[in-house]
């Protein structure tokens, strides 16, 4: 379900279903690198909460963008912070920082969010 209006009339990100689910991707990001080793503290652990919480940050900063042009690149900026996280998280698991089950469950969420930004997209090129 796409659901986005600009916000030229006052629509808050938080309406945007693709921010609602990448919100929470990252706050299970920052909960689940608390436990990660504290020498991947100002490595791993800063690289992937920064890259996590890009993609929120570009959907909220593009919505507050007067045209859809606009909105449109800062969503492509999303998905590539999108694809980085998803290469922490692979990394996170192979270096065994990251139980295999919860990689699957975040790289699913991640697949998903992926989809929602593609659809956000397509539906601001009409």
């Amino acid at each position: 379900m796409i659901n986005v209006k600009l916000n030229t009339n006052g629509n808050s990100f938080e309406k945007l279903i693709v921010w609602e689910k990448t919100h929470q991707f990252v706050l299970e990001i920052y909960s689940i690198t608390k436990e990660f080793p504290s020498d991947e503290k100002y490595l791993l652990v800063n690289q992937i909460r920064r890259s996590s919480s890009s993609i929120a940050a570009n959907i909220v900063e593009g919505n507050e963008r007067k045209s859809k042009k606009e909105f449109i690149q800062f969503l492509y900026t999303a998905k590539a912070s999108l694809s980085e996280t998803k290469y922490h998280l692979l990394l996170s698991k192979d270096l065994n920082y990251l139980d295999k089950n919860i990689y699957v469950k975040l790289n699913v969420q991640a697949n998903e969010i992926g989809k929602l930004i593609n659809g956000l997209i397509n539906y601001l090129k009409k």
